[in-house]
Order: structure tokens, then C-alpha cells, then sequence
């Protein structure tokens, strides 16, 4: 879940009610009108504000500046539509209820193709994780974003109205961390931005563009998994999506983090398991007692504030405040975990397991055996077998409780879902996908569900063969110029994004 592939703005609403006294009692007033925060889904700002008009062709210079820019081209049709670029800031909440204002990016189609104007599919984008604290999607001038730059060329561009948010805790937000992973949080976050984009149209730059009724929901990564837990939370909420199509998402969190803990140690650990167990311990208060329960004590001080950083996150590996690779001790925590220190399957992705130990560790050895006994006495049912495929009935390790309240094997689609990804990823194991597709499957689920493997090979009469030959291909090219550790440093963050976005287009377009 890497920085160019990859975290939202929030300002924390102090709302104070009766600060200070006066001398005159005529003067005090009742405050409690006045101390009520705004209505969630309410923007900050109306009509926000345009940051960016960027023709079809200047688009199309910027995609052609980079190797996933061109990659897209290839992938999909040139852009069709210009595209405007709103900053919107909305209300919303923490995790604990507090309310907090949020921005994110609202991108309208514009032009005098058909496709350009008139009503519009509205699409809501999430993005996939980010260390550093400015990150802005909708600032499509930074080098850096080029996952916002690609939404913009493969949807916006194309005529659906997207609605991009930043996540709490990211951009403008005085918000002093990001409630990563917190379904509940940052589903709520999305329909408050949805809400919010939904009112801004028809904007004055693009007074033709209004809102058909139809929405799809998409996202990558970290974004991924927040997108199915938007699509299950409006579906509860009684709105209508039309389709929706999450990319390499750890939807199973359960399985997923018995699989890390279990030795399939991920590329970026040390750094995801640092926004998780902040952002839960923030949202539970029982992840630890003290940080170094969890975290060595060479990085327990300051943790707590690391992330999301204000400055590069190379400074946090270059500093020494976070290690780059190794998360677990090179010694096994008991000798029974020796096989699993580190894991040695599946082959193919053994040798990034392996970065993942050493003398530079983050977590405790104290603390990864109190959470593998616990995975032992209460196992997921996806994860090391295949049981019922359920999360685990009664984990009592408290961080394990908090993968289970935020595990995604909880709900059914009603309306059609394309699950799209690589069973090579060495960032968020393809587990995710199997185990969320087989859950559905034996549950019953009657909404069609596709699930692309870009690593499957392609069969005849394979809709998706074109695009799995043309990943297999761009692989092979980057293991001849640098070889496997080549290919396992871009596969998630710049490899499968665009054949992903590739497909997601055409699926929401037969829709």
C-alpha cells in the first residue's frame, strides 16, 4: 500500500459551550442551539471552490509524463472530456462520534462531447494508504499523486462525476492521526462526502452536469477495502449502487492480520502496523497499556504522533523512528512459531517475508506470542485452514478483537461487484479477495460477482485474457531489467493499478 498507489483532510470542530463567565447575568444565553455541530454531509464551503480546469489534451500530457500514465493509455481510450477540480470540505466524524470536518476532491466532466455534459454517473473513489499528512488528491499538480491524476484520466475524463475523499486525519486536518481500516468510520465518511459532492451539483463552472442516479463505487488498496465497507454501508442505508469494484483490498482484516503475525510478513509492515494499532488503540483504548507493550522501546516514544508524517516517509526509515522492512524478531517468540519465523510459503513470495525479521524489529516478541496463542485457541476460518471461511467466534486478544469488528465478512452484495487484483501481491495478499469471494459463495450471494486474478493464466473465451497477457508482459519486462525483487517492489503500487483501473472502466461502463 505504497505512497504513489496508495491516505484525507480533517479539521477537528472544537465546539465550546460556556467558556468563560460574566459579570452580568443578563448577558449569559442558553448556548445549547449554538453548540450543535453541523449536519454531517454538509459542506464547509458552498459552492466549493474550482482548484483546477485541465483540458482533454493537457491531460493527456500529463498521463504521457509518467510510465503508469502511459501504461493507462494503453489500456483505455484517450480522454474524451476535460476536467474541473473542486476542493470540497464536508462535516463529518471520528471514530469515537467527535465531529470533524474532512475534504477530498470533486471532479466534473467538461466539454461538448455528449458524454461530457448533461446527467452523469456519479463514481466515489478511495484512495489507497499514504504516510504523508498533505496528501490532497485533488491536487493533480503533485508528482506524487498519481493515483488521483489517474482517476481523473480513466473516469472523469470519461464522464462520470467523481467524488474523491482525503480521509480524516490527512491535508488541512488538525486531526492528530488517520482511524485507518476503521470501516465504520470511514464508510461514514464516504457517504458524508458523497452527500456533500451530491449537493454542490450542478456547479456555475458546469451548470449542464447534474447527477443521473446512478453510483458506483471503486478503490485501491487501503481504498479497496474502504470501498466495500461504503457499498455495504449504503446498502444498509437504503441507497441504491448501482456496481461496485474494490481493488486489492484486505477485506478478510481477520485472516489477513493472522497471516502477517504468522510470518507472511507484507512489504511496508512496519508502517501499515503502525496506522493500524494507532488508529485502534485511539478508537478502542485496549490495543495496549503502554506502547511499549507493543512497539521496542527504540521506537515506542513519539508513536503515537509518527503518522501521518509532515515530512517524506523515507525521513521516518533514514531517522531510524520506524524500520523500513522488519516488523517481527529474527527469534522465534516460542519454538513452535519457528516455522512461521519467517514463513516460507507460498514460495513465491518467501523471499519478502524474509525482509520482514530482524535485529531492527518493531513489535515485541512478548507481543506477537500473546496474539499467536490467541490465533491458536481461536482461529480464523479462512486462515492457516480453511474451515467455515468465518472470523474467528470469540478472539480475546484485543487487537485481534478489533480485526474481527472490522473484518468485511459480514454482508452480501445486492448489485454487482467486480473484485480485481494479483495472487502475487506481496502487499496485500490475494487471501483478501479468495476468502471474500468464498465467503459470499457459501453464504449464497444471488448479485453477480466477477473476481479478476491478473496472475491467472488466461483461458479461451477468458473476457479478462487480454488484460492478464498484458500484465504478464509488463512482469516479464520489469524482472529482465531488475529481476524478482524488481517486480515485488512495483507490483502493487504501480503494476496492477492500471490494468485494475482498466477493468473496472469497462465493467462500470456495461453496467
Amino acid at each position: 500500500m505504497a505512497r504513489k498507489f496508495a491516505a484525507v483532510s480533517a479539521i477537528v470542530v472544537l465546539v465550546v459551550a460556556g467558556c468563560g463567565s460574566s459579570d452580568d447575568p443578563s448577558e449569559e444565553t442558553d448556548t445549547s442551539e449554538s453548540a450543535a455541530p453541523p449536519a454531517r454531509g454538509t459542506l464547509v464551503e458552498a459552492p466549493p471552490p474550482r482548484t483546477a480546469s485541465i483540458a482533454a489534451s493537457d491531460l493527456l500530457a500529463l498521463l504521457n509524463a509518467g510510465s503508469t500514465g502511459t501504461r493507462l493509455l494503453e489500456l483505455i481510450l484517450a480522454p474524451e472530456c476535460g476536467v474541473d477540480v473542486h476542493e470540497i470540505e464536508y462535516h463529518t466524524v471520528d471514530p469515537v462520534g467527535a465531529p470533524i470536518v474532512s475534504s477530498g476532491a470533486l471532479m466534473i466532466p467538461t466539454g461538448a462531447e455528449a458524454v461530457c455534459q448533461g446527467p452523469r454517473p456519479l463514481l466515489v473513489y478511495a484512495h489507497g494508504t499514504q504516510a504523508e499528512r498533505d496528501f490532497n488528491i485533488a491536487n493533480l499538480s503533485d508528482e506524487d499523486n498519481i493515483e488521483g491524476l489517474s482517476v481523473a484520466a480513466v473516469f472523469a475524463a470519461h464522464g462520470y462525476v467523481v467524488i474523491a475523499p482525503n480521509y480524516a486525519g490527512y491535508h488541512t486536518s488538525t486531526l492528530p492521526y488517520h482511524p485507518y481500516l476503521h470501516a465504520d468510520q470511514q464508510a461514514g465518511e464516504v457517504l458524508d462526502a458523497l452527500e456533500a459532492a451530491r449537493s454542490a451539483l450542478p456547479t456555475s463552472f458546469a451548470p449542464t452536469v447534474a447527477d443521473s442516479g446512478e453510483l458506483f463505487v471503486t478503490g485501491y488498496s487501503q481504498g479497496g477495502y474502504v470501498a466495500m465497507a461504503a457499498h455495504r454501508l449504503l446498502q444498509q442505508s437504503g441507497v441504491a449502487v448501482t456496481a461496485s469494484a474494490p481493488m486489492s483490498g484486505p477485506y478478510a482484516l481477520s485472516a489477513f492480520g493472522d497471516a502477517v503475525f504468522y510470518g507472511q510478513v507484507v512489504r511496508s509492515a512496519p508502517l501499515v502496523a503502525t496506522l493500524v494499532a494507532i488508529g485502534y488503540q485511539r478508537a478502542y483504548g485496549d490495543i495496549y497499556a503502554e506502547p511499549t507493550d507493543l512497539f521496542e522501546a527504540r521506537y515506542a516514544s513519539g508513536i503515537e504522533s509518527l503518522l501521518p508524517t509532515d515530512g517524506p516517509r523515507s525521513a521516518l526509515f533514514s531517522e531510524g523512528r520506524l524500520p523500513a522492512d522488519q516488523l517481527f524478531s529474527a527469534t522465534p517468540p516460542d519454538p513452535a512459531y519457528a516455522p512461521y519465523t519467517p514463513a516460507t510459503t507460498p514460495e513465491v513470495l518467501a523471499p519478502v517475508f524474509a525482509l520482514g525479521f530482524g535485529p531492527e524489529h518493531l513489535i515485541t516478541n512478548a507481543y506477537r506470542l500473546a496474539y499467536l496463542n490467541d490465533a491458536q485457541a481461536h482461529p480464523d476460518g479462512g486462515f492457516p485452514q480453511a474451515t467455515d471461511g468465518l472470523p474467528p467466534a470469540a478472539p480475546s486478544h484485543p487487537l485481534r478483537q478489533a480485526f474481527k469488528a472490522n473484518d468485511l465478512r459480514t454482508w452480501l452484495p445486492t448489485s454487482p461487484v467486480l473484485l480485481c487484483g494479483g495472487n502475487e501481491d506481496p502487499s496485500v495478499l490475494f487471501l483478501n479477495t479468495g476468502l471474500m469471494r468464498d465467503y459470499w459463495a457459501a453464504q449464497g450471494v444471488t448479485a453477480p460477482v466477477d473476481v479478476l486474478d491478473l496472475d491467472e493464466e488466461a483461458s479461451l473465451g477468458d473476457p479478462h485474457a487480454a488484460l492478464k497477457v498484458g500484465f504478464a508482459a509488463a512482469k516479464e519486462a520489469l524482472a529482465a531489467d531488475g529481476g524478482a525483487m524488481a517486480v515485488a517492489e512495483a507490483y502493487h503500487s504501480a503494476l496492477v493499478p492500471p490494468f485494475c483501473l482498466a477493468a473496472v472502466r469497462s465493467f462500470f461502463d456495461s453496467q
